[in-house]
């Protein structure tokens, strides 16, 4: 069998590291210190594919002869991107935005072969959010505290509880990594997967 190139996840995600680890045993992590503004007038699902590829190559420069992931979410409510919140007042004012509404989830992944060729898949999830009382809304953030995550939740934790349904593609895109598309575009870059 011959050997694979290194893989290399441009995030420091623990999210999408968790992800990863369902397809490789081994892989590296590195910062890719983007610079996440975005774009004046730039469309959500434009934004998380530019920051995804852009993510890939920050790393892929540093480290040639390597295949790199990059990764990047934008959670978009009627035109309004919602971000990590960082502060529990932040999420609050999300969830209270959310309730009863439908928020769209574009989740980019780029993938980097060895010979620094581009390929790149964006996930649209639509979560759907059940009507959330201010109570609801404050016993959630106390028991998950969800301040890094875009959108103020974890669907793979508690956060499932506030939707009356998901509807996608793939369910890891949700994460923050899309799982399926990623085995694609790995196979496409060399790497070995089942």
């Amino acid at each position: 069998m011959s050997s694979q190139p290194v893989v290399i996840l441009a995030s420091t995600s623990a999210y999408r590291a968790s992800l990863l680890r369902r397809l490789l045993d081994r892989f590296e992590q590195a910062s890719p210190g983007t610079d996440e503004d975005p774009l004046p007038g730039e469309a959500p699902a434009s934004r998380a594919a530019r920051l995804a590829e852009a993510k890939a190559r920050a790393v892929a420069v540093l480290r040639p002869g390597c295949v790199v992931i990059g990764s990047d979410q934008v959670a978009d409510l009627d035109g309004t991107v919602l971000d990590k919140p960082g502060t529990v007042h932040a999420a609050h004012k999300q969830l209270s935005a959310s309730s009863g509404r439908e928020v769209v989830f574009h989740t980019a992944v780029c993938v980097i072969d060895t010979a620094g060729v581009a390929a790149l898949h964006v996930d649209e999830t639509r979560v759907h959010f059940r009507p959330l009382s201010p109570l609801d809304i404050e016993r959630y953030i106390e028991r998950e505290r969800p301040l890094d995550c875009a959108g103020s939740f974890k669907c793979e934790g508690l956060g499932i509880a506030l939707f009356e349904r998901i509807v996608n593609e793939d369910p890891t895109a949700l994460i923050g990594l899309p799982l399926i598309a990623t085995c694609r575009l790995l196979r496409d870059a060399g790497i070995a997967l089942p």
